[in-house]
């Protein structure tokens, strides 16, 4: 009786090793690397927490069907503290170790170590990059996503209200880094292109301060109009706190890192935002689900929703439909390319409206942006950037499910 007890007793222990193998066998994991903690990561998070809501979806209706069998989603995190060396050895452990076909990363200096990595040969990856920086996408690299469009839509579209606002001369006090290097000079060359002055460059480092002091005093000094500022929501609510505590009554440009819905929820006096113009909040955009995602967000994250965590959740279902269309799990090179299948991605089923890939892997969506005036925010202004012809605009208007207006802004 005991033989069979021990017997029974191995067979199971046997049986549980082998299911637990097919079941890893059908597992594709998903990695992240970026701030998730230090000043940085309420944003680190949020964009965590869209990939999350999303695997977490997927799996909950089956996973992903690949050649007849069901395939789920495990996400893999780590912290890298936005040093590029730390994401560079954490990608090559999700990809060696854990087999990670895509790794999501939210910033520029630390996408651009696992660039130099992802296209390696029997080691590729897909690098999940969120950043607006117009080079990420012009590098060659053919397994990079860009999810979202390049800022400088947004340097042309915020400097023209700031601009018809009547202000002229502006003090950059923007973060330090490749991404906001890159904002200053191409906003400054906009800025003084148009007429207007620039008072003072002046980069803080958004990433690892809380107090601006010292470059807060020497912006205000040269007396501006308004102040370009911006990186992580966060620390960019406490530079707005800081200026307005110091006297300062102009307005604010805020670069596209920094979101309104995301400051307003941690400012203590929201109407400090007066005169601000920056990527307008999600709950102003008018689509079916809308509210729907609203609720299911906060109700998991018990926090509020920002552009971060729609952003990667978006793309988490783009990447999970493109596995789909690929008909392989691990062919990374199959999956990039069937990218294109995934989409239009339209307001009724997901938070953002997506309408293709451009061929060097940047997503296509609308910049969406607002501004506070007289203690309200405006109506949201939604741009098509990318229609060449009134033809091609008028099939976007209508393939959308938004309500609100949509505006062609040829950038040229």
């Amino acid at each position: 009786m005991r033989k069979r007890t021990g017997f029974f007793y191995f067979s199971a222990v046997i049986l549980f090793i082998v299911w637990t193998t097919v079941a890893s066998a059908n597992e594709i994991v998903i990695g992240y690397t970026g701030p998730l903690s230090g000043p940085a990561a309420e944003y680190g998070l949020d964009c965590l927490n869209g990939v999350d809501m999303a695997i977490n979806e997927i799996n909950a209706s089956g996973g992903v069907l690949i050649r007849g069998k069901r395939h789920s989603f495990r996400l893999e995190k780590r912290d890298d503290g936005i040093k590029p060396d730390v994401a560079a050895a954490y990608a090559k452990e999700l990809r060696k170790d854990h087999k990670a076909i895509a790794i999501f990363n939210p910033v520029y200096g630390t996408m651009t170590a696992l660039m130099k990595m992802n296209e390696e040969r029997r080691n590729e990856f897909l690098v999940m990059g969120y950043t607006s920086v117009p080079t990420a996408a012009e590098t060659g690299n053919k397994l990079t996503i860009i999810l979202t469009m390049p800022f400088t839509i947004y340097v042309k579209y915020m400097s023209d209200i700031a601009w018809n606002n009547g202000w002229r001369k502006c003090a950059m006090v923007a973060t330090a880094g490749p991404y906001g290097e890159a904002w200053r000079k191409v906003f400054g060359g906009a800025w003084l292109q148009k007429g207007g002055t620039i008072t003072l460059d002046k980069p803080a480092n958004y990433y690892t301060k809380t107090d601006f002091a010292g470059p807060l005093a020497e912006a205000l000094a040269t007396n501006p109009d308004f102040l370009l500022i911006g990186g992580p929501s966060g620390t960019t609510a406490l530079i707005i706190e800081q200026a307005r505590a110091k006297g300062f009554e102009g307005g604010f440009v805020l670069i596209d890192q920094a979101k309104l819905d995301a400051i307003r929820n941690v400012m203590e006096k929201p109407l400090n935002m007066e005169g601000a113009i920056g990527v307008a909040m999600f709950e102003s955009i008018e689509y079916p689900v809308t509210q729907t995602f609203l609720n299911n967000y906060t109700a998991q994250y018990k926090r509020g929703v920002t552009w971060e965590c729609v952003v990667h959740y978006t793309s988490m279902h783009a990447l999970a439909k493109a596995i789909a269309a690929a008909g392989s799990a691990d062919d990374v090179r199959a999956i990039r390319a069937a990218f294109p299948s995934a989409f239009p991605m339209l307001g009724d089923k997901y938070p953002m409206e997506v309408y293709g890939i451009q061929s060097n892997g940047r997503l296509i969506s609308t910049p969406v942006i607002q501004t506070m005036r007289y203690a309200r925010f405006s109506q949201t202004n939604l741009y098509v950037w990318w229609a060449n012809t009134q033809k091609e605009f008028d099939a976007v208007q209508k393939m959308t499910k938004g309500t609100i207006p949509l505006i062609w802004y040829k950038m040229n």
